[in-house]
C-alpha cells in the first residue's frame, strides 16, 4: 500500500484510535497513537484535526479493520456502506439515507436580513436546503467509549396504549450527516457487531459495497418509517462553537379521565443536539436556557445545570458533544430556541444560540415499532 495515496491501511485499536483527516481530498491513515504499527503522518498543507488516544491503555495493539475509501464529495452512500465517524470516531454501517431540509444560519447570516420569525424571538427567515443524512448501525465494540460523547441510543418512541407513560428507545442506532462519514471497506463477512447487522445486512461479495439489504430491513424501514423520519435540521455557530437541533415527531399521549373523556392530549417529541467547538480554545457547558412556545398560546422557560446530567467540556481533542431529550406540547404544534451558557478556562462565560426550530405534529397516526426483541 506504500505510495497509494488514495487507499490506506485503516487501524485502531482495541479502545481508542487517532485520527488525521482532510477536507476536500479526505485521506489520511487512522492509528493509535503512538502504538506500534502506526502509519507515519502524510504531508499535507491543510489543517488536521485529531482525536486524542493518550488515555488508550499500554499494551493494546493494533488490529487492521479495513480500507480507507475515497470520500464522496456528491452523490450519496448506499446501504450496507462501512464508515468511521469523523468526529465520534466509532465504527458503522449505514442503513439506509435520509433527504433532510438544512437550515444553516450561518449561511444565512451573510443574506439580507428576512422578515422576523413568527414564533417571536427575533430569529430570521432562514430558507432550507437539501442535504443528505443517514440512518446507521454504531459497532457495540465502541459505544462503551463513546457514551461520554455521543449517546448511543437516539431513536425512542413512546410505549404501546397499556403503558402510554413509558418511552422506549432503540440502543446502537444514530443519525450522521454525509460530511461525517469515513467510507471504508473490509474482507470481514460480519464487520460490525450489533444485534441487527446479520438480521438486516447480507455479505455479498458481488457488490460495492458488499453488504446488502435483506427483506427484513426493507420491511422494517417501511413498517416503521413515521418513528425513524428525519425531516429537518437546524444548525447555527456562536463564538465558534456550532449547535446542530434535529426535531423528531413522535405522537400523541392520551390520558383518559374517568375512562370516559379525554384529560389531556399532549404531543411528543424528541430532539437531537450535537454541541461542537470548532475553535482550540477549551470551553465547558454549564447551564441551558430553554423558551417553548406552543400553539395552545403557552410559553415556558426552562433553566437548569448542563444538559442531561452533565456539563460537557468540549476540548481541540474532545471538540464534540451529542445527546438527545424530549418535550410534550398540549397543542399540535410549536417553536423552541434559547441559548447554552459556556465557561472559558479564565471564568468567563459567553452565551450560545441555540437555531430555533419548529415542532409540527405529523399527520399520520404512530404507532410503536414493531419486530424489536431486546
Amino acid at each position: 500500500m506504500a505510495g497509494c495515496a488514495a487507499r490506506r491501511a485503516l487501524a485502531v485499536g482495541s479502545r481508542w484510535w487517532s485520527r488525521s483527516l482532510t477536507g476536500a481530498r479526505g485521506l489520511r491513515p487512522l492509528c493509535a497513537a503512538g502504538g506500534a504499527g502506526a502509519f507515519p503522518p502524510v504531508a499535507t498543507t491543510t489543517t488536521r484535526r485529531h482525536l486524542s488516544s493518550r488515555n488508550r491503555p499500554e499494551g493494546k495493539v493494533l488490529e487492521t479493520v479495513g480500507v480507507f475509501e475515497v470520500p464522496k464529495q456528491n452523490g450519496k452512500y448506499e446501504t450496507g456502506q462501512l464508515f468511521l465517524h469523523s468526529v465520534f470516531g466509532y465504527r458503522g454501517v449505514v442503513l439506509f439515507p435520509w433527504q433532510a431540509r438544512l437550515y444553516d444560519r450561518d449561511v444565512a447570516s451573510a443574506a439580507p436580513e428576512k422578515a422576523e420569525n413568527p414564533a417571536g424571538h427575533g430569529s430570521k427567515e432562514v430558507k432550507g436546503k437539501t442535504h443528505t443524512y443517514y440512518q446507521v448501525l454504531i459497532d457495540a465494540r465502541d459505544c462503551p467509549h463513546i457514551s461520554q460523547r455521543s449517546q448511543t441510543e437516539a431513536v425512542t418512541f413512546l410505549a404501546n396504549h397499556d403503558d402510554s407513560r413509558a418511552l422506549y428507545a432503540i440502543p446502537g442506532l444514530d443519525y450522521v450527516s454525509h460530511e461525517d462519514i469515513l467510507p471504508y471497506t473490509s474482507t470481514d463477512q460480519v464487520p460490525i457487531q450489533h444485534e441487527l447487522f446479520e438480521r438486516f445486512l447480507l455479505y455479498d461479495q458481488t457488490k460495492a459495497p458488499p453488504f446488502v439489504a435483506r427483506e427484513t430491513l426493507r420491511a422494517w424501514q417501511e413498517k416503521n418509517h413515521p418513528w425513524l423520519e428525519l425531516s429537518d435540521v437546524h444548525r447555527e455557530t456562536t463564538e465558534n462553537i456550532r449547535v446542530t437541533v434535529i426535531p423528531f415527531y413522535m405522537g400523541m399521549r392520551v390520558c383518559p379521565f374517568l375512562n370516559t373523556h379525554l384529560f389531556s392530549i399532549p404531543s411528543q417529541w424528541r430532539y437531537c443536539i450535537r454541541l461542537e467547538n470548532l475553535d482550540s480554545d477549551v470551553v465547558q457547558l454549564r447551564e441551558r436556557h430553554w423558551r417553548i412556545f406552543s400553539l395552545s398560546g403557552t410559553l415556558e422557560t426552562v433553566r437548569g445545570r448542563g444538559v442531561v446530567g452533565r456539563e460537557p467540556v468540549l476540548s481541540k481533542e474532545q471538540p464534540a458533544f451529542q445527546y438527545s431529550s424530549h418535550v410534550s406540547l398540549q397543542a399540535s404544534s410549536g417553536h423552541m430556541w434559547g441559548t447554552f451558557r459556556f465557561e472559558r478556562p479564565d471564568g468567563s462565560h459567553f452565551d450560545v444560540r441555540i437555531p430555533p426550530f419548529s415542532l409540527e405534529s405529523n399527520k399520520d397516526e404512530k404507532t410503536p415499532p414493531s419486530g424489536l426483541h431486546w
